[in-house]
């Protein structure tokens, strides 16, 4: 009755289990993999932003496939703000970067053609690539005082199905800002071999180094797709926004946009009161960044003030976005440590398995979480160890 592409495994693991039981024995969860921006305590301008959505040109239906020009004009001006010129005839508006990924999977392959998406990174590109019938094939990035990615490995993986190259900038959950020299590798490499570049860079707001990473929006020898949206840089997953900006030789980007705005034609998923409130929107990010930031900082400061007095766990370097990779003793598999730190000290952490790391030896932690929340689980963690 139902369709191959959804023939996922639908039981629970066991960390999954662990946490169900623990909730409904009522007992208390220091919940250290958070990423809902709307409940960590942060403030938001609530007037203003339910003022936005209150625009009496929603109550007119006036469909644009690409999204409202004044939407688009607004994501060109973000752009802008990030030293890029982008026009907005080259941003096609989507409610998700989840959406955006298939209409940029369905663009570029074939049923059974590949992408390459790097490794560790998180798991949501299973399904995204399941429901667009695309092949997955992994580059590893590799940790050697730091991340970066193995192009010896990338190239061994590029087959004639591969029509694209996925960079998450930075990555989710090392935190690699992929390098000026990577980028420009990549992007010679995609336009040698006729393939696209794809970048996610929902994260992009949020680094943590001083050097200033540079957008794939910016101009491009390859064919680019870079995906972003108010989800994370706004903390609004609930409105639904997000975008695709195209960049690349004139030829091949205007036949990518003729071919988008008939796949988001078909669709229209945009709704007209969050692509009006955009402007607005995007105009009140900055208040929210400088929080998330701050928060950051402080948590970084003391997970790596709590590794300084012990041995047992140290943390990978982390150069932007929300998480923070742990090394720890490898005694057992990641999964097994998870649920044990879980039953025994109501402590919830992402095992490396989750994101595709190669070995045990790694928990995730989200440096969003709230403080005092994030201390006392680290204590408890590094207790354990």
């Amino acid at each position: 009755m139902f369709a191959d592409r959804t023939r996922w495994n639908l039981a629970p693991n066991r960390l999954s289990e662990a946490l169900a039981r623990r909730r409904a024995a009522g007992l208390p969860v220091l919940d250290l993999t958070v990423s809902n921006p709307t409940e960590c305590g942060f403030e938001f301008e609530a007037e203003a932003i339910l003022n936005a959505l209150a625009h009496p040109a929603a109550l007119t239906y006036a469909p644009n496939p690409r999204g409202m020009l004044p939407a688009r004009q607004a994501v060109a001006e973000y752009y802008a703000g990030h030293g890029a010129t982008v026009r907005p005839e080259d941003i096609v508006l989507t409610t998700s970067t989840s959406e955006a990924y298939s209409f940029v999977f369905r663009l570029l392959c074939n049923p059974g053609e590949a992408v390459l998406v790097p490794a560790p990174s998180y798991p949501l590109f299973e399904f995204l690539a399941d429901l667009c019938d695309v092949h997955l094939a992994r580059y590893p990035l590799i940790y050697d005082h730091g991340w970066q990615m193995d192009f010896h490995a990338l190239e061994r993986a590029l087959t004639a199905a591969t029509r694209a190259i996925v960079v998450v900038h930075p990555n989710n959950p090392t935190g690699h800002f992929t390098r000026a020299a990577e980028a420009g590798r990549l992007s010679a490499l995609s336009a040698e071999r006729g393939l696209a570049l794809v970048a996610d860079e929902v994260f992009f707001d949020f680094p943590l180094v001083q050097a200033k990473p540079r957008t794939f929006a910016a101009d491009s020898r390859a064919l680019t797709f870079t995906l972003s949206g108010l989800s994370k840089i706004c903390g609004l997953p609930q409105m639904k926004a997000a975008w695709v900006v195209t960049r690349g030789p004139e030829e091949e980007k205007a036949r990518a946009l003729d071919r988008l705005e008939v796949i988001a034609d078909t669709y229209l998923s945009m709704n007209a009161p969050v692509q009006l409130a955009m402007p607005a929107l995007l105009a009140l990010r900055e208040g929210f960044e400088r929080q998330v930031l701050s928060r950051l900082r402080r948590n970084l400061a003391e997970l790596d003030r709590q590794l300084a007095a012990q041995r047992a766990c140290s943390r990978l370097n982390c150069e932007g976005g929300w998480y923070a990779v742990l090394r720890v003793p490898a005694t057992r598999t990641d999964e097994e440590l998870a649920v044990e730190l879980l039953d025994t000290r109501g402590v919830y952490v992402h095992p490396g398995h989750f994101f595709d790391f190669p070995a045990n030896g790694f928990v995730v932690v989200s440096l969003l979480t709230p403080e005092n929340c994030l201390a006392e689980g680290l204590r408890m963690l590094l207790a354990l160890l």
